[in-house]
């Protein structure tokens, strides 16, 4: 309990720091996607520098929780996933420990593409857990496991599944949940997070959604969701669903002559500038985001860095992420925030999924399990230990997460947690 309280008072001290730094806006706190403001960087301290020749110790594993590629969310009590089960996807919870707590239905998994696996990192707050399952149920589930409300926004707004099925963690703010259907009724809904009512709806913007999770930008009290659609980057205002601005991302793109255009990857805030990176030999951008709610300005663009489903971090001046040179492999990459110069592109085993503690990165190769702890730096990537995942199915996907110096990392239906101190 004396644990419990002190883990509470951290999470509020955390989310003061960023608010006071001109960050993310923490004003209700949240546990999922890449951490409690989604920038994969993870408030962990006293951790190991260097592994053992084995990796870290292995406290725990967990099997048949599912297949998926979502992460584990974790709080003060509970460890939760989600997997797909059959035709449903469920979601577990774990005790600290390891025990299992309950399983529950939550919806139906997706049926559109190759890879039907669960994908939705469950968001914590308050209390109650939100999913989005792969047909598009919206929903909320209490600490016991029970259902509290559940709404299909797709259906609602006669919203088309995205090719490669619905795939969104849901962002929670001021007691609202959001989610993006896409479509001719509207880009953006905000769901009241007590029972599911509508609160309000965005202009439709009439084009589909993608597979990003959305971010929670704050000015000078001004609270913007930032994501992508099919073809823009937006801003919503998070207080009413107006669309304070669009920037044209596909149009860049189309300048560069590149190919797909599917954009998965969290956009990155510091101080008034956004990053978005996606692969598919896509350009990413570095645009000045204007509060005021005039369009953003390009400052600067790189085809160099293109991510394709393992996300980017940003640690001093410099970005650190992967590129998708085909769809079996990629490279490792080092970014200058404040010019876009390409610091330097290296191969290490393959492309994959990246998120940072105590000042180290962590990687995640996607082909055979690779977990790698670099120190971060512009002049090379910098690997001081690594050791493999060897158990679970398919590819690895599932971005790692870390919490009270433990290090989770998920494999289809197999679930480990090791100890980082």
């Amino acid at each position: 309990m004396v644990f419990m309280k002190l883990f509470d008072k951290r999470t509020k001290l955390l989310a003061a720091v960023i608010l006071i730094s001109g960050g993310i806006s923490l004003s209700q706190p949240q546990n999922g996607w890449r951490g409690a403001d989604r920038s994969g960087i993870y408030n962990e301290s006293a951790l190991l520098k260097v592994w053992p020749s084995s990796g870290p110790s292995l406290l725990w594993e967990a099997t048949e929780i599912g297949t998926g590629y979502s992460s584990a969310t974790v709080t003060a009590d509970a460890i939760y996933i989600t997997g797909k089960k059959g035709e449903n996807d469920v979601l577990t919870s774990f005790s600290q420990d390891g025990k299992k707590n309950w399983e529950v239905i939550y919806g139906n998994s997706t049926t559109t593409s190759n890879y039907t696996e669960s994908r939705c990192t469950p968001t914590y707050s308050n209390g109650k857990l939100f999913l989005v399952s792969g047909q598009g149920d919206m929903v909320c589930v209490g600490k016991d496991g029970k259902i509290i409300w559940s709404v299909n926004y797709f259906q609602k707004y006669d919203a088309e599944t995205p090719r490669f099925g619905i795939s969104e963690s849901p962002l929670v703010v001021d007691n609202k949940v959001i989610g993006t259907p896409g479509g001719n009724k509207a880009a953006m809904v905000a769901f009241n997070a007590e029972n599911g009512k509508v609160v309000w709806e965005s202009p439709s913007l009439n084009e589909g959604t993608n597979y990003v999770n959305p971010l929670l930008i704050e000015n000078n009290g001004i609270k913007i969701i930032v994501t992508h659609t099919a073809t823009h980057i937006i801003g919503v205002n998070s207080k009413n669903g107006k669309l304070l601005w669009k920037f044209n991302f596909e149009a860049i793109n189309a300048e560069q002559k590149t190919g797909g255009r599917n954009y998965i990857n969290t956009p990155i805030y510091r101080d008034g500038f956004l990053f978005a990176a996606n692969g598919y030999r896509q350009t990413a951008v570095k645009i000045k985001i204007n509060f005021d709610g005039t369009e953003p300005e390009l400052v600067w663009k790189n085809p160099d860095i293109n991510p394709h489903i393992g996300g980017m971090v940003l640690l001093g001046n410099y970005i650190y992420s992967s590129t998708h040179d085909t769809n079996s492999k990629g490279r490792w990459i080092c970014v200058d925030w404040n010019t876009g110069k390409t610091m330097w592109v290296t191969d290490w085993y393959n492309k994959g999924s990246i998120i940072s503690a105590d000042g180290m990165l962590y990687l995640y190769e996607e082909k055979t399990g690779h977990v790698g702890l670099v120190k971060p730096g512009s002049e090379k990537l910098d690997v001081v230990s690594e050791f493999m995942v060897t158990k679970g199915i398919g590819p690895y996907w599932a971005h790692p997460v870390i919490d009270k110096g433990r290090l989770i990392v998920r494999h289809g239906d197999y679930l480990a947690v090791y100890s980082l101190k």
